[in-house]
């Protein structure tokens, strides 16, 4: 064996480290990791097409019961590789804004950890998680003010829903950073904890989702929820109780029933691929 060949790292870990997302089972919970920590896990078009395909992926084995989003190293994604984008100039880039919904599309519920740094791209597929944990110190901005460029990826929709028109329109205007724990409070994450908890939280909620709660009861609130969105409260409610006398029938409730009056923990059946 040559010096050179001694010092080479085994082909399966270089492998890992030129993957732009990571994977990671943990029994029923999938954990993503964004995989470019030397950049602060800056943003891509292979990250892009590769977190996709995975979540898409997860959203089709039903042994898949929650997904966990995190970054890896100290950021959870500072945003659009600037040296990319240095080289666009006057050309025109055309960009899937729609893309950046797959998490709150799927039916699978994902969790965000973010563990550091979120900018821009970064705090748009933050916020269309279903859940955000983040470390208190974490700094945030939507950054897109201070770059000469507009509301991207869809966040002038979501980000209103979140903290508010006036709370956005700060976000957005100013590009100003906000740490998780004034983020907690607006309401633009839902859990503030120390750096060094974040990824454990994130992961032990995403095992409780997976351990207790009903699949198919997760899919349909968050088809709910997010349609609820575009409805008045009338066509919701009808909508409501119809998918509640579809419960009330299901193997899903008598499971829920059961496992509460027998004291056991639940064993709902998985969700079934779509066709």
């Amino acid at each position: 064996m040559t010096e050179s060949a001694a010092h080479q790292p085994p082909a399966e870990a270089s492998d890992a480290a030129a993957e732009p997302v990571l994977r990671e089972r943990d029994g029923a919970v999938l954990r993503l990791t964004l995989n470019r920590p030397d950049r602060l896990n800056a943003w891509t078009p292979a990250m892009a097409d590769r977190l996709f395909a995975l979540l898409h992926e997860a959203d089709e084995d039903p042994q898949v019961r929650a997904i966990v989003v995190t970054g890896a190293g100290r950021a959870f994604c500072a945003g659009a590789d600037m040296e990319a984008l240095s080289g666009i100039g006057g050309a025109r880039l055309e960009v899937d804004g729609r893309s950046m919904a797959a998490p709150a599309a799927l039916r699978t519920p994902v969790v965000a950890a973010v563990n550091g740094p979120a900018a821009g791209v970064g705090l748009v597929l933050a916020l269309f998680c279903d859940v955000r944990f983040a470390a208190d110190d974490a700094k945030l901005t939507t950054s897109f003010s201070r770059r000469g460029l507009v509301a991207e990826y869809g966040i002038a929709w979501q980000l209103p829903r979140l903290v508010g028109q006036g709370r956005a329109m700060d976000l957005l205007l100013s590009s100003r950073v906000v740490v998780g724990a004034e983020a907690q409070r607006m309401g633009l994450v839902d859990f503030a904890v120390p750096r060094e908890d974040v990824l454990a939280e994130a992961l032990s909620y995403a095992r409780t989702l997976a351990a207790e709660c009903s699949p198919r009861s997760m899919a349909t609130i968050k088809r709910q929820v997010l349609g609820a969105q575009q409805q008045d409260f009338g066509t919701a409610a009808d909508e409501a109780a119809g998918l509640m006398a579809d419960a009330f029938a299901s193997a899903d409730f008598a499971e829920g029933i059961g496992s509460y009056l027998e004291k056991r923990p639940p064993r709902f059946p998985d969700l079934e691929p779509e066709a």
